[in-house]
C-alpha cells in the first residue's frame, strides 16, 4: 500500500517542484534585474569587443532569458546591436534555440508526469497534431505571431513529442523574426529602406508558409477523422 501512495505522491512532488522553482527562478531574476540589465548599456560593458569570451556571454544569457519568457526578439536586437547582422543573427537565434531546449526540458523533466495524469485529455490533441508531423508543425507555430513562445516550449515539453524536430522546427521558425530584429539593432550600419523592405518580404513569406502548413495540417487531419486506422 505505503508503494502505490508513494508513487501515488510522486507526479504532485514533480509538478509542484516545477512551479516552485519557475516562480523562484522568476523572481531571483526579478529581484537581480536581470531583465533590465540586458540592454545596450549592458552589451556594451559586457559583450562588445570581448571577443569569443562576450559571445559566449550573450548566448548564454540569450538562453538564459529566453527560457524563462523573456522576449527573443529584444535577444535578437541587442545582437545586431553587439555583432551586426551575420554574427547577430547566429549567435540571437543561438540563443533563442538553446532558451527552447532548456524549456522544453525543464518541463519534460518535473511537469511530464503530472500533466500527462490529471490534463492528458485536454492535451491530447495538441500533442496529436505536434506528434504526428513535429517539426513542420512547430515551424507553423512559430510562423504565426500569436500565442506565447515559453508556453508553447513548456507544454511541448510535458507531452511526448520527440525533442530533437520540435528545438530543430523552432530554430528554422524563429529565423526570420530573428533577422528582421536584427536587422533593427544593427539598423546603423545597414540602410533603411532595405532594412525595412527586407522585414517586409519576411513577414509576408512567413506568413504565407504559415497558411501553406495550416491547410496542410488540417487536410490531414480531416483525412484521419475520414480514414481512421
Amino acid at each position: 500500500m505505503s508503494d502505490r501512495k508513494d508513487g501515488g505522491f510522486k507526479p504532485y512532488f514533480k509538478g509542484l517542484a516545477m512551479i516552485a522553482s519557475l516562480v523562484a527562478i522568476g523572481y531571483g531574476l526579478k529581484a537581480l534585474g536581470v531583465a533590465e540589465m540586458f540592454d545596450t548599456a549592458w552589451i556594451d560593458q559586457e559583450v562588445k569587443g570581448k571577443g569569443l569570451s562576450g559571445e559566449m556571454i550573450f548566448v548564454a544569457m540569450g538562453a538564459l532569458v529566453t527560457g524563462v519568457g523573456f522576449p527573443r526578439q529584444v535577444v535578437a536586437f541587442l545582437g545586431g546591436y553587439a555583432f551586426g547582422f551575420i554574427e547577430g543573427t547566429l549567435l540571437g537565434l543561438l540563443g533563442a534555440t538553446l532558451g527552447c531546449a532548456l524549456a522544453f526540458g525543464y518541463a519534460r523533466l518535473l511537469g511530464r508526469s503530472l500533466v500527462q495524469r490529471h490534463f492528458g485529455r485536454k492535451i491530447a490533441r495538441f500533442e496529436a497534431v505536434l506528434a504526428e508531423r513535429t517539426f513542420l508543425t512547430t515551424l507553423l507555430i512559430r510562423f504565426l505571431p500569436v500565442g506565447s513562445n515559453v508556453v508553447t516550449n513548456l507544454l511541448a515539453g510535458v507531452t511526448r513529442v520527440p525533442a530533437l524536430p520540435f528545438v530543430g522546427g523552432s530554430a528554422v521558425g524563429y529565423l526570420p523574426q530573428t533577422v528582421v530584429f536584427v536587422l533593427i539593432g544593427s539598423g546603423v550600419h545597414i540602410d533603411p529602406t532595405f532594412r525595412i523592405g527586407l522585414g517586409v518580404a519576411l513577414f509576408v513569406a512567413s506568413a504565407a508558409m504559415g497558411v501553406y502548413l495550416l491547410r496542410d495540417i488540417r487536410r490531414r487531419l480531416d483525412d484521419d477523422a475520414e480514414n481512421p486506422a
